[in-house]
């Protein structure tokens, strides 16, 4: 599933949860005008049931994209923010559709757009989303190209990002390199002054062999010599 794909399953989604709540404003409103809500409570069963299989599909298709590393972990962790408000969302809606809590009293920006019809008897609808100052006026398609831009913005961060640790992986190779350079002329030194030393220790013994022979040559001339003298 592509990330736009995501976005228009996410939209469509949303789109279904408002048209859930205000079936269910419209129903309440006729239980209390003495309507038959019968149709209408087909209508929401159909609707929630639908909705409740669409969220985890939502957030299969998120893990996916996230596991896959098709999308950034920012953007992840977004897309699951809306998602854990969608699931927010939809225990309400089944709970009020039940019964089991009231219809949210209306906001102060509702019963604002609700203008002069609130006056005329039409009850305003609680669950009605006020849609946030950066999308407002934006069609489908430019909300999707204004995301595309914050993730290329991101990306061209990581592209920087990822330069410089290339950059700085080079430099710790380079010093790597010039390290078993230096190592292997500091073995070859090693080697050389082990050869030298082993020389100087052979030159020695020699030395004191020959040391050894000399004083010994001059303790039998000096016998010779002495026992000449006795015979004469």
């Amino acid at each position: 599933m592509s990330q736009d794909t995501w976005l228009q399953n996410y939209d469509a989604t949303c789109r279904l949860a408002q048209e859930i709540a205000e079936n269910i404003h419209e129903r309440n409103k006729q239980q209390r005008t003495g309507g038959n809500p019968a149709k209408i409570n087909m209508t929401l069963r159909a609707s929630l049931q639908k909705l409740k299989q669409n969220i985890p599909q939502l957030k299969e298709s998120l893990l996916r994209a996230s596991s896959s590393r098709r999308i950034m972990q920012s953007e992840a962790d977004r897309r699951q923010n809306l998602i854990d408000d969608l699931l927010t969302r939809e225990k309400q809606l089944n709970a009020t559709f039940k019964g089991d809590i009231p219809e949210p009293a209306p906001s102060r920006s509702t019963l604002m757009a609700g203008g002069s019809g609130a006056n005329e008897g039409v009850s305003a609808n609680p669950w009605l989303i006020n849609e946030p100052d950066e999308t407002i006026g934006l069609s489908f398609g430019e909300i999707k190209q204004q995301q595309q831009r914050i993730i290329e913005v991101q990306d061209e961060g990581l592209d920087a990002l990822a330069a410089v640790i290339s950059r700085q992986k080079l430099m710790g190779q380079e010093i790597g390199n010039e390290l078993d350079e230096q190592n292997e002329i500091i073995d070859d030194l090693t080697h050389l002054v082990d050869k030298t030393d082993g020389r100087i220790h052979n030159e020695t013994r020699r030395v004191q062999l020959l040391e050894a022979k000399s004083a010994s040559c001059v303790r039998k001339v000096c016998s010779a010599k002495h026992a000449a003298k006795l015979k004469l």
